[in-house]
């Protein structure tokens, strides 16, 4: 990797792990538990799309770790990774497959399979299904924080994209 990723990883995992700590002590927008912007999420498209997808994932995973471990708990650990990566996974298939074209969509059902996946891991944790009753809320609100990240990653992608290619191909 040369230099110049590496920085710019290092300085792409900085900005979502500030995010994400920030995210996580402020109080939620509305008084529904577990529903929060996503706003890191807009670090890893933006990895995604310039970077490599090793790298990505790399940035999600350091900041998913680093950020639990100065903000949560083990549990905490586990929704962040299993949400994370289901939601990276999905992004990157629908990334490969559409471009950017559709990047607010994208980014929507990013959102909506990372709160599936974070049900399915508490149905796991708490052995009970009780819990499926929450996701048609989480759903909601995921679909409008994934268009409002994804309109975000647009916008940035209109604004720098090009300047960020050109300066990551020097």
């Amino acid at each position: 990797m040369k230099l110049k990723h590496l920085t710019f990883c290092s300085v792409l995992t900085a900005i979502a792990l500030s995010i994400f700590i920030i995210e996580a002590r402020l109080p939620g927008l509305i008084p529904v538990p577990g529903i929060k912007p996503g706003l890191s999420n807009i670090v890893t498209l933006f990895a995604l799309l310039f970077l490599s997808p090793k790298e990505a994932v790399c940035i999600l995973l350091a900041r998913i770790c680093l950020g639990t471990l100065l903000t949560g708990s083990p549990l905490m650990l586990i929704y962040s990774l299993s949400g994370g990566l289901g939601c990276f996974a999905i992004e990157y298939l629908l990334i490969c497959r559409q471009g950017m074209r559709y990047i607010w969509g994208i980014s929507a059902v990013g959102a909506m399979v990372h709160n599936t996946i974070q049900i399915l891991a508490a149905c796991l944790i708490t052995q009970t299904i009780s819990v499926v009753w929450y996701l048609p809320i989480l759903l909601i609100s995921g679909i409008f924080t994934g268009l409002f990240t994804g309109l975000c990653i647009w916008y940035l992608n209109q604004r720098y994209g090009q300047k960020v290619r050109n300066w990551l191909t020097r």
